[in-house]
């Protein structure tokens, strides 16, 4: 009997959920489903999934749940989300190597007991770029960014633009940008330190560089109604936070992955040339001045639990011990009330980087307080920890070493949740875009 493997669709942008059969097989037969993807010069990602073959000789993963493996319960994508590097542990960056390039996942299935071997294999194959998409750097006005465009609208306006910015880790984050162009909106990934050209730390990063951005943005991208919304994750979801409530008449819409709720010191991503308080320094100047932080004058605040916590460290311990000091969170408290337009707020309740559940609905509060006329969203995932991407990418990656710091730390979560807040935050993000603009 031949066996047909079937993926649906096999090319498609990486958050469209793919339909995995297999047919012809013999009824009650156990096969094993692998998944391999190479997502990095030398760098294998794999997962394998047992299933037995129903009355029919058919396994649906939409319908079946594997009898053992990488995964449990019925999970379509499963086979990608719950893939682990080859030797345990790789770059905590998917896409590296080259940011917007597809991924090409090779799922194959081999046969058990007699006549066990590889019996069919089939690509499935996610997108970053959309078709019509363009990729174009910016180095103007002292701006490093890239701007991915996507294909001309139909009534020939210009799209809302969101611009996206990365959290601790620095650099671009193109292959967020990329998405969202591909779902028709132009998305500008913008650095502001460890990026080429620009500091290698958080610290004492001026906010006219954000402001000039946006100012850019409006004057040469011109879009319709001059929406333009901000997106960024941890730090960079402290920032859009900040950002919007600094330069509203600028900023249209905000989306916040694991935000924090005040402004933070430079912490971990801290220049270390600047002493071994460093960490405890500003991260934002604006005309020369250092924001009020949530470290600067606090009584209760204390690195002990990060310093001295066992491996892997949670971030999240020492943070909760500056929340403590109710005055230094009132003198850094983030004025969100200022933001002129809706914000969406997705967080999870095991974050190990900082508590961005109790962060988040400290904005939440804030901004109901303040009667806020715009509409406020947030979403919550229970269970899941900080690294909250898009949807289809592995989720197993917990622990990691700090990308300035470089010590060992946990985003906390683990891989079934994650990959539930991965695919729901995603689609919370653009129907809250599609509410806010329109398109």
């Amino acid at each position: 009997m031949t066996a047909l493997l079937t993926i649906t669709p096999q090319h498609a942008l990486i958050d469209v959920p793919r339909h995995i059969t297999v047919q012809g097989l013999v009824p009650g037969e156990r096969i094993t489903l692998h998944s391999t993807t190479v997502r990095g010069p030398g760098e294998h990602w794999r997962a394998q999934a047992d299933f037995v073959a129903d009355a029919q000789g058919q396994v649906d993963l939409q319908r079946d749940a594997p009898v053992a493996g990488s995964y449990e319960g019925v999970s379509p994508m499963g086979l990608v989300w719950s893939q682990v590097p080859e030797g345990g542990r790789a770059p905590r960056e998917l896409f590296a190597a080259e940011p917007s390039a597809a991924l090409t996942t090779t799922i194959s299935v081999t046969r058990q007991g007699a006549g066990a071997g590889s019996i069919v294999e089939a690509d499935l194959v996610q997108l970053l770029v959309g078709e019509g998409v363009t990729r174009r750097e910016v180095r103007e006005d002292g701006l490093v960014a890239t701007l991915f465009t996507p294909a001309p609208r139909v009534d020939g306006l210009a799209p809302p633009v969101i611009v996206v910015l990365n959290g601790s880790g620095g650099g671009l984050n193109e292959p967020r940008a990329a998405l969202y162009a591909s779902h028709g909106y132009a998305a500008l990934a913008l650095g502001y330190f460890k990026a080429p050209g620009l500091p290698d730390y958080i610290s004492n990063i001026p906010l006219e560089y954000f402001e000039n951005a946006l100012q850019w943005v409006h004057r040469h991208l011109k879009p319709h109604r001059g929406q333009v919304a901000l997106s960024g994750q941890s730090r960079g979801g402290e920032l859009v936070l900040l950002l919007g409530s600094m330069f509203p008449q600028w900023v249209s819409a905000v989306i916040a992955y694991v935000p924090g709720a005040v402004v933070h010191s430079a912490q971990n991503a801290c220049d270390p040339a600047l002493g071994p308080d460093s960490r405890n320094g500003p991260a934002w100047l604006y005309r020369g001045q250092p924001l009020p932080h949530l470290w600067q004058a606090n009584r209760t605040a204390t690195w002990q639990p990060w310093d001295e916590g066992p491996e892997p460290r949670r971030h999240a311990n020492a943070l909760l011990t500056a929340l403590q000091d109710a005055d230094a969170v009132q003198r850094a408290a983030i004025a969100v009330e200022r933001i002129a337009g809706p914000v969406l707020l997705l967080s999870a309740s095991d974050d190990g980087s900082w508590p961005s559940s109790l962060y988040s609905r400290m904005v939440a509060d804030r901004l109901a307080r303040h009667g806020h006329p715009h509409a406020v969203q947030h979403l919550d995932f229970e269970g899941a920890g900080h690294s909250i991407l898009f949807p289809f990418v592995p989720t197993t990656q917990l622990v990691y070493a700090h990308p300035v710091s470089r010590r060992l730390s946990t985003t906390g979560g683990s891989p079934a949740p994650n990959a539930l807040a991965d695919q729901q935050s995603w689609a919370g993000a653009l129907s809250f875009l599609k509410q806010s603009f329109g398109v």
